[in-house]
């Protein structure tokens, strides 16, 4: 039987091996484009002893996966659920497509989809939150195309290249995730009408 829990349409969820995972995790610190939309402190290069050391140690978040293609297994990047708080069942969720050959085609919104399976059946959690800078339009839209919906502004939150900009807040309810299930389960079933 496959194992779907950590499988999607495109990719699958893997845990972080240190020694395997950090050659890419440095390579992608030295991509502008993705240090920028990555954090709101500045871009820093990382090496790849010091990023095998600090998962060594166990200084990650509760749940970080690497993001691996199902076409050729390759490793495009990663995808956390951290700041766990058990007692409200809430969480918030980081992602960043490292390699920039995969970003822009659906491969982290269908990593999105799978940890969000994960956290609302395995880990029965209730909410899980992120925040986007307002200039990352191709993942403002991932997100809402996974559930997510806009809740706040954090104005002018982060100074990148010579500007201000806000932080969007977003945040998807369990209940929120199940109705869309519903939806696309409804969906598949008219299409099966059809094609039948």
């Amino acid at each position: 039987m496959k194992n779907t829990l950590f499988e999607g349409q495109l990719v699958r969820l893997v845990p972080i091996e240190p020694e395997r995972d950090s050659r890419n995790i440095s390579t992608w610190s030295k991509d502008s484009d993705y240090s920028r939309l990555l954090d709101i402190s500045p871009a820093v290069m990382y090496n790849p002893k010091l990023v095998q050391n600090w998962y060594e140690k166990g200084e990650q978040h509760e749940h970080v996966f690497m993001i691996q293609t199902l076409e050729d297994d390759r490793m495009i990047g990663f995808i956390n659920l951290g700041g766990i708080n058990w007692a409200a069942g809430t969480g918030w969720v980081g992602i960043g497509i490292g390699d920039p050959g995969y970003r822009g085609k659906g491969y982290g919104t269908d990593a999105m989809k799978v940890l969000l399976y994960y956290a609302f059946t395995e880990l029965n959690l209730h909410r899980i939150d992120l925040d986007v800078f307002e200039f990352n339009r191709r993942a403002i839209r991932s997100y809402e195309k996974a559930g997510f919906k806009y809740e706040g502004t954090e104005r002018e939150r982060i100074f990148k290249e010579d500007q201000r900009w806000d932080i969007l807040n977003m945040g998807i309810l369990k209940s929120d995730w199940e109705l869309l299930q519903e939806e696309h389960f409804v969906e598949m079933k008219s299409e099966s009408r059809v094609s039948a």
